[in-house]
């Protein structure tokens, strides 16, 4: 069964640093892209960064270029998303997410969101 954890969120002030991981299980993970979503109270989902499933390739949404990281290390099955000059805006729970093909079909999965607050 998939299963994605998050961890290393938590409270800090503007123009600080987290560094968020997902560690997985329950699938062939080097194989997979892997994704950081976050919400914001009363806001829509949204995509964050993803990275394929070597690492070779990433991308960001433009609000968060230049500041966040994803990254991966395949032997650990875990994916990575460093923040850098964090903003009152960038405060939301952040999932990790992977689609997954079985049975013939692609699944979305989730793990349970970490909750990231910029604040001074």
């Amino acid at each position: 069964q998939v299963q994605l954890v998050e961890s290393g969120g938590g409270l800090v002030q503007p123009g600080g640093s987290l560094r968020l991981s997902c560690a997985a299980s329950g699938f062939t993970f080097s194989t997979y892209p892997m994704r950081w979503y976050r919400q914001a109270p009363g806001k829509e989902r949204e995509l964050v960064a993803l990275i394929t499933s070597s690492g070779d390739t990433t991308d960001y949404r433009s609000s968060v270029k230049g500041r966040f990281t994803i990254s991966r290390d395949n032997a650990k099955n875990t994916v990575y998303l460093q923040m850098n000059s964090l903003r009152p805006e960038d405060t939301a729970v952040y999932y990790c997410n992977v689609e997954v093909f079985r049975l013939g079909d692609f699944v979305n999965h989730w793990g349970q969101g970490t909750q990231v607050t910029v604040s001074s």
